[in-house]
């Protein structure tokens, strides 16, 4: 038989399995006759795929990668240079996993990139029907609205723009170049075929609250405003400032062991219900203390971490990746991974966004330990 007819008889039964309830058909001419009476009704035996559609575990086609700030920083400022807000909208660079080029995403289903925008600079208002938030990275003055509330922003600041609110950022004229993170599930909202963008009429939107105003009114610890009243699926409290954060971080590390495999960690809540900020995207920041590895795990759920403190390693599917302040990684769905602080005397935090919301709401949450070597992977450089 010629290689190309073997290699068309191929093309069918590539996922057989011989493992009993899966699918195990072997290709024969007569089947190969029938398929294309099939491809020609724009349908397919489901025999064929089902071992590929339906496998055993999660297996994600995104890889594990580490962006470096330092390797990164030049090319974002120099981004100024060759486009405006205005031509390019939103001034990013994005982040590119090699196995999700095709939907321009970071890991599964969640989008993140690099904005830089300069003292003096506005981009344009819009909302859309993906949920958005920023971190912010450096620089001073740095500021959002969304719906008509002002938040004033500094470095390791996390603010919410939650879908279809208008939204839009800038920097004061007295500050200095500004970079934060963008984090978006752009591809989730795209892959379920339900975005829409939409620009302001007036290109900006008023400022009717006070500054900061969501902040003084949802930002107090175990309290809520007795006139408080929000039924909006995401949270109130658009801004988490990083002093508060670390504060809480520090306070509640002296109480606890932590989890043997996230260290002492907090999750960013709506202050209304205790869940998750907004309704697809969850986020965190934990902190591990002097010397400490946490041990490894795996679970439904991609999650982008970027280091706002510090400085260690990351073991990901047996690779080791060593990282910086400022600098990006990705976990995919269901791989092995686990954390070190690289110093014995200061702490060293890490703030990550995912998709668990969705995991948990959808019923699709499963983790997992790593019950060897004493719980520590194995890895190569």
């Amino acid at each position: 038989m010629s290689a190309e007819k073997n290699q068309e008889q191929g093309r069918h039964d590539q996922y057989r399995e011989e493992v009993a309830g899966r699918a195990n058909v072997e290709d024969t001419p007569e089947l190969i006759a029938y398929y294309k009476d099939l491809e020609r009704l724009e349908t397919a035996a489901l025999w064929t795929v089902a071992n590929k559609i339906e496998p055993w575990e999660p297996k994600s086609a995104s890889v594990p990668v580490l962006w470096r700030y330092r390797d990164l920083r030049e090319h974002v400022l120099r981004s100024v240079e060759l486009v405006s807000p205005e031509k390019a909208g939103r001034r990013v660079i994005y982040l590119n996993n090699p196995g999700r080029k095709d939907d321009a995403a970071a890991v599964g289903w969640l989008y993140s990139g690099l904005q830089v925008m300069h003292p003096g600079e506005v981009a344009s208002a819009h909302a859309h029907s993906a949920s958005a938030l920023r971190f912010i990275m450096e620089g001073a003055g740095a500021y959002t609205i969304v719906d008509g509330h002002k938040m004033t922003l500094g470095a390791n600041d996390f603010v919410l723009t939650p879908n279809g609110t208008w939204h839009e950022h800038g920097v004061e004229a007295s500050g200095s170049p500004c970079i934060w993170q963008d984090g978006l599930d752009i591809p989730l909202v795209n892959a379920l075929e339900a975005n829409f963008y939409v620009v302001h009429p007036d290109l900006q939107q008023a400022v009717g609250y006070a500054v900061d105003d969501m902040s003084k009114t949802w930002g107090n610890p175990g309290l809520r405003p007795s006139t408080g009243d929000w039924s909006k699926g995401y949270s109130p409290l658009l801004k988490y400032e990083w002093a508060p954060t670390y504060e809480a971080l520090t306070r509640f590390a002296g109480t606890t062991e932590g989890s043997p495999f996230d260290g002492v960690m907090m999750n960013y809540v709506n202050p209304v219900t205790g869940g998750p900020v907004m309704q697809t995207i969850g986020a965190s920041m934990q902190m591990l203390r002097p010397g400490e590895r946490t041990k490894a795990h795996r679970h439904t759920g991609s999650f982008i971490y970027q280091v706002a403190k510090g400085s260690g390693f990351s073991i990901i599917g047996g690779r080791r990746f060593d990282w910086q302040e400022r600098d990006i990684f990705c976990v995919p769905s269901w791989a092995w991974h686990e954390h070190a602080n690289g110093s014995d005397k200061d702490d060293a935090c890490l703030f990550a966004f995912h998709d668990l919301p969705v995991m948990q709401a959808l019923g699709l949450y499963r983790e997992e330990a790593f019950l060897d070597n004493r719980g520590y992977q194995p890895s190569v450089n």
